[in-house]
């Protein structure tokens, strides 16, 4: 019973000090310092007491080192959904589409939209670059636009570290 307890405890905590792991780098790269340390010593110091623990016990079981790794997992995984519904970021994506309707309805979804002629592999065909700049919880949203619109649409998305002026959705 008692190593039945130990290992669900090493799994519960390492749930959460993983997943402040995970937080706590999103928002180093977010250049969110200051909370990024104090994440870090909370991270650190639960790490600390739940690694002591289990390499103190005179119990020799796998199950420890399974609750350990599991802990870890789970946390990695954890920490990744709550990072993605706290942290707030804004996306440029890139739209190649042969399709000019796709301009007025994006525009008429609330988009900002900024159009380039450009010319694709066959010269001949017109092909517009569209330029928006979103909120990453519009992404989904955008995304199954642009696919019923043109399936083929060449699309690139990445993540904005800063963006002045504009509009947004």
């Amino acid at each position: 019973m008692q190593i039945l307890f130990l290992c669900i405890k090493i799994f519960l905590v390492r749930i959460i000090d993983v997943s402040l792991g995970t937080f706590r780098t999103l928002i180093t790269v977010k250049g969110k310092s200051l909370y990024a340390s104090i994440i870090g010593f909370i991270e650190v110091f639960i790490w600390f007491m739940i690694v002591r623990e289990a390499l103190n016990t005179d119990v020799n079981n796998i199950w420890v080192a399974i609750s350990y790794s599991l802990g870890f997992a789970t946390g990695t995984y954890l920490g990744s959904i709550i990072s993605n519904k706290f942290i707030k970021t804004n996306l440029s994506f890139e739209i190649i589409t042969s399709k000019k309707e796709m301009i007025t309805e994006l525009r008429s979804q609330g988009y900002g939209v900024t159009v380039l002629d450009v010319k694709g592999r066959n010269e001949k065909e017109n092909k517009y670059m569209l330029l928006l700049e979103i909120k990453n919880s519009s992404s989904n949203s955008l995304k199954n636009t642009i696919k019923e619109m043109d399936e083929n649409a060449f699309i690139i998305v990445t993540e904005t570290k800063y963006v002045q002026n504009g509009y947004f959705k």
